[in-house]
C-alpha cells in the first residue's frame, strides 16, 4: 500500500470515527504502528488532523476530506456513473459542472466522447461541447481538449475541493445559460433535497441548477439518505439522478415518486 493510499484510508477512518488509535489503525491497514505514527505526524503537519497521545482526532465536528484524498473512494462506481452521464449529453450542449470527484470523472468521460466523435464532424474547428465550471482541476483537464470549449468562472479557490466561490463566480454564472447542469453532492435527503458541506459551494451549485434547463445529479449510493450542513435545492429541481446499483430500492421508489428519473448503473 502506497503512502497516498494509506493517507486516504486513514482520513476515511477519521471521517467515520472522529478519532484514531495507532494500534487499531495499524491493524486495519496491515502496517506497523511506527508507519502509522509517521503518517499521522505528517498529516498533522499539513493540518489534516490533530495529533493526540496514541492517535489523532479530526478537526472540528464536521470533517470534509480534501478532494485529492477522496479520489480513490468508490472509483469504479464513479467511472460507471460518469459514462452513463456522458450518454445523456447531446452534441453541442452547454454543460455546467460543479466540483467533486464524480463530476471530475464526468468531465473525463465527456472529453473521451468528444474526442471519439470528432472524426465524423465536418467542421473540425467548432467545439462539440461547451463546459462551464467553477472547478479548477476540471478546467485544467479540459483546457487542453480542442473538442471542448471551456468556460471558467472567477472567484476565490477553496483548497479542499478546488472550487471557485464568491461574488465573482456568481457574476459569471448569471451571464450564461446552460442546457444541463451536472451536480456532485455530499448528501441526498428525501425531504430536504441536495446537500453539501460548505454553504458557499451550496449557493454556487444552486445557481448552476437555476441556470440550467435540465439538472442531473451524480453521486454514488453512499451519499443517498445522508445529510450535510448546507442545502443546495429541493428534489423538485432535479430531473435525473445517476448513481450506482447499490441504491436501496426504497430510496429509488421515493425519488421516482418525486418525478426524478433514476439511472442506477
Amino acid at each position: 500500500m502506497s503512502k497516498h493510499e494509506r493517507w486516504s484510508r486513514l482520513l476515511e477512518l477519521l471521517a467515520a470515527e472522529g478519532k484514531l488509535e495507532v494500534e487499531e489503525a495499524a491493524t486495519a491497514l496491515e502496517v506497523s504502528p511506527a508507519t502509522i505514527r509517521r503518517d499521522l505526524d505528517e498529516l498533522a503537519e499539513q493540518q489534516m488532523l490533530v495529533r493526540t497521545r496514541g492517535g489523532a482526532v479530526a478537526h472540528g465536528v464536521s470533517y470534509e476530506l480534501p478532494l485529492r484524498y477522496k479520489s480513490s473512494r468508490h472509483a469504479s462506481e464513479k467511472q460507471r456513473i460518469a459514462a452513463a452521464v456522458a450518454e445523456l449529453i447531446g452534441e453541442g450542449d452547454v454543460v455546467g459542472l460543479n466540483g467533486g470527484t464524480t463530476t471530475t470523472e464526468v468531465a473525463r468521460a465527456l472529453a473521451l466522447r468528444a474526442a471519439g466523435g470528432r472524426r465524423e464532424l465536418p467542421d473540425m474547428t467548432a467545439p462539440s461541447l461547451t463546459v462551464v465550471t467553477n472547478a479548477l482541476n476540471i478546467a485544467g483537464e479540459l483546457a487542453v481538449r480542442p473538442q471542448i470549449k471551456i468556460v471558467v468562472t472567477g472567484g476565490v479557490a477553496r483548497p479542499q475541493t478546488y472550487e471557485l466561490v464568491g461574488p465573482l463566480t456568481v457574476g459569471v454564472l448569471n451571464e450564461v445559460v446552460l442546457d444541463v447542469a451536472v451536480l456532485g453532492v455530499d448528501g441526498v435527503d428525501p425531504r430536504l433535497g441536495l446537500m453539501t458541506h460548505q454553504e458557499d459551494e451550496a449557493s454556487i451549485s444552486r445557481l448552476f441548477a437555476e441556470r440550467a434547463r435540465r439538472v442531473v445529479v451524480v453521486t454514488d449510493s453512499s451519499k443517498m439518505g445522508r445529510r450535510a450542513f448546507a442545502r443546495i435545492c429541493g428534489l423538485d429541481r432535479v430531473d435525473v439522478l445517476v448513481t450506482d446499483s447499490a441504491l436501496p430500492s426504497e430510496m429509488a421508489a421515493r425519488l421516482s415518486e418525486a418525478g426524478i428519473k433514476v439511472h442506477a448503473v
